[in-house]
């Protein structure tokens, strides 16, 4: 018989559920550090959990937090295929739409799991905390994006758009740099960099990029590399441009 949280029964993570789950200690605590943005159903401890201090007891930090937690096995059979994972926190799916004013990050189909992951935790550390993600794309919510950003999805808003166009229409005010390979400037040639307009960094799918209609939407730019590789992978390449434009955050 499948365990019941609320009423509901937790099964493995689906696109269409209500909710999502870290994997992890350290994510669960990153998660419980949010509980009032993202509301927890119930945390499940593995029978073979042991506290390494007071700072990382769950016990402790559940009873402290007020919230439901349930000692069970079976939870992590259903959930979970690694075996050093002892702590599972499952939580309500919320929105947390992107602000108006920020600087936004416009990912447009990204289809890989852990480079989704990887980009939120880079731009965290450098200071992009607004996420636009332009359908189709990989689920935001699946719990292997999340334990891919080591928790910074907590940290992050992020608005989905069925099309960049869509998202072009809200937004109509802001400067665009879309990354390209056929870009037409040079990152390192950028001289001007945006000071107080806000602006959008656009990125393609990993495998086929940005389509040439694009170039007629903002500056097009490339991250220059020797001709040894055909491209640089997606979270590398974001890494790199967060890098050069966080000064303007």
């Amino acid at each position: 018989m499948e365990r019941k949280v609320n009423g509901m029964e937790i099964k493995r993570y689906k696109h269409d559920a209500a909710y999502s789950y870290t994997l992890g200690m350290a994510l669960t605590i990153e998660l419980i550090s949010q509980k009032d943005i993202y509301p927890i159903r119930k945390i499940y401890v593995h029978p073979d959990y042991v506290p390494k201090d007071n700072k990382y007891n769950m016990f402790q930090i559940c009873k402290e937090a007020q919230l439901p937690m349930e000692v069970n096995q079976k939870a992590f059979q259903r959930l979970s295929t690694k075996e050093n994972v002892y702590v599972i926190g499952i939580f309500d799916k919320r929105d947390r739409n992107i602000e108006p004013g920020k600087q936004h990050v416009v990912l447009v189909n990204p289809s890989d799991s852990g480079n989704l992951g990887t980009i939120l935790r880079t731009g965290l550390g450098f200071g992009f905390r607004d996420y636009v993600i332009i359908k189709p794309s990989v689920d935001i919510y699946d719990p292997k994006t999340i334990r891919s950003s080591m928790g910074a999805f907590f940290h992050v808003r992020f608005t989905c758009y069925d099309s960049f166009e869509q998202y072009r229409q809200r937004f109509s005010d802001r400067q665009i740099y879309l990354f390209m390979l056929d870009g037409k400037i040079n990152l390192k040639d950028l001289k001007e960099r945006p000071r107080k307009t806000p602006f959008s960094l656009v990125f393609g799918n990993e495998g086929s990029g940005l389509p040439e209609i694009f170039h007629h939407y903002g500056d097009s730019i490339y991250i220059e590399h020797n001709h040894e590789i055909d491209s640089l992978n997606l979270s590398v390449a974001f890494g790199i441009a967060a890098n050069a434009f966080s000064e303007s955050l």
